[in-house]
């Protein structure tokens, strides 16, 4: 009945729907939230810089006997060569081959400052054509790059995972790693834990970024905070242009620091982004913990078929399956009518019984199968599948690679 009444209802809204709506709830709260903080921050700030610069106008009018239309003509045109460009400065050269590349970089991988924009027609055709290609390219880079570093992350989680069971016993001391050996003892569909790659992660982060803060404030002049404001703001591919490096007309070691700019840009885009992923499991993972906290809580009569029973020493199969792990992509048997009822909760009937066994025995042979062939568990389930029942991108990664989200949990 409970089970029933779980699929009667959520029939119009299946999980993902209801995890996409839970999220699109929770991101305008946050938006909403975070727009609450910065207009209480901000906003006082920037009536006391509109105050300021509306007496110092008047001033300048008045000493120097200028009209206010005409002194606002005047800035209107140096806003218009700023937007191009110019500055009183001196500064480098905006669309030389260096400063093209530096621009092509930051719109592949939509960074995007705004310090340098193409200005003719043909330049903004080209870049429309230029971006499309260009960006997708990177952000399939970006998906290679998560891959192999959670790859690596894997082989040393996994060799420090070893050693602690090699020191525990559990392991014996001439054990090796192979196709042979991988039905081993707890080393079985191991994976590594989501979180500890969120923490390493984070601190590869942390550490790039203060890094590369220590290089713009020494070079650049800038302040220690406003240069890890730079870092994540770049890193992060917001791009906001307030702050750009490398934009003065010439620095001491010129050559060594564009390459070291670059490496640190490049790194860290990518390191910010893989870091992004894994919190993006995290969060899908709290949204199911939340979804499953507010299952069946507006429907009372599934809770007083549930307290029934729960109430009954009765055994069930849909119990037994729950505890097994038991999924309609692990067993090609499973009768499609016995899954399909919901016992009353009086007895078991043979019929179900029966099912559940085979279920079971198909199960332990399947397994047996593959230890003895040297596969993983996953692997078998994975090559009956197409390429794209998986998922794909980013987030199809983190699912195969790391544990929290694995099919098997």
């Amino acid at each position: 009945a409970a089970g029933s009444c779980r699929r009667r209802r959520l029939a119009p809204l299946n999980e993902d729907n209801g995890r996409f709506l839970l999220l699109a709830a929770l991101i305008a709260a946050y938006l909403s939230a975070g727009a609450t903080v910065f207009s209480a921050l901000e906003s006082p700030s920037e009536a006391a810089a509109q105050l300021r610069w509306n007496r110092t106008l008047h001033n300048f009018s008045r000493i120097f006997n200028i009209s206010l239309p005409e002194l606002r003509a005047f800035l209107r045109s140096y806003e218009a060569a700023m937007a191009a460009g110019i500055r009183v400065d001196a500064l480098r050269p905006r669309w030389d081959f260096p400063g093209a590349f530096y621009f092509v970089g930051t719109v592949v991988s939509t960074i995007g400052f705004g310090m340098t924009t193409p200005a003719t027609v043909a330049g903004k055709v080209f870049l429309i054509v230029y971006g499309l290609f260009g960006c997708a390219g990177t952000i399939l880079f970006f998906n290679l790059f998560l891959e192999r570093i959670i790859s690596l992350l894997a082989f040393i989680m996994k060799a420090c995972h070893e050693r602690q069971l090699r020191r525990s016993g559990l392991l014996p001391p001439n054990f090796r790693r192979g196709p042979a050996m991988s039905g081993v003892g707890s080393l079985v569909g191991w994976k590594p834990s989501v979180y500890h790659v969120m923490l390493i992660l984070g601190i590869f982060a942390i550490t790039l970024s203060c890094c590369a803060s220590a290089m713009y404030t020494v070079v650049e002049g800038w302040n220690y905070v406003d240069s890890l404001y730079y870092c994540f703001v770049t890193f992060s591919t917001i791009g906001f242009g307030d702050l750009v490096s490398s934009q003065n007309a010439a620095y001491q070691n010129q050559g060594l620091y564009r390459f070291g700019n670059f490496i640190f840009i490049l790194m860290g885009v990518c390191c910010i982004y893989s870091l992004f992923n894994v919190i993006s499991i995290v969060i899908k993972q709290v949204l199911n913990w939340v979804l499953k906290k507010f299952e069946c809580r507006c429907c009372p009569k599934c809770h007083k078929s549930s307290a029934r029973l729960g109430r009954r020493n009765a055994i069930t199969p849909g119990a037994r399956l729950r505890r097994h792990n038991i999924s309609m992509d692990t067993d090609g048997q499973y009768d499609s009518d016995t899954e399909g009822r919901r016992l009353s909760g009086e007895m078991i009937s043979m019929r179900e019984l029966t099912a559940s066994n085979k279920v079971s025995l198909a199960i332990l042979q399947k397994q047996l199968s593959e230890t003895a062939n040297g596969y993983p568990r996953n692997v078998c389930i994975n090559t009956r599948q197409n390429g794209f029942s998986a998922g794909v991108g980013a987030l199809a990664i983190m699912n195969n690679r790391l544990a929290e989200t694995s099919d098997s949990r």
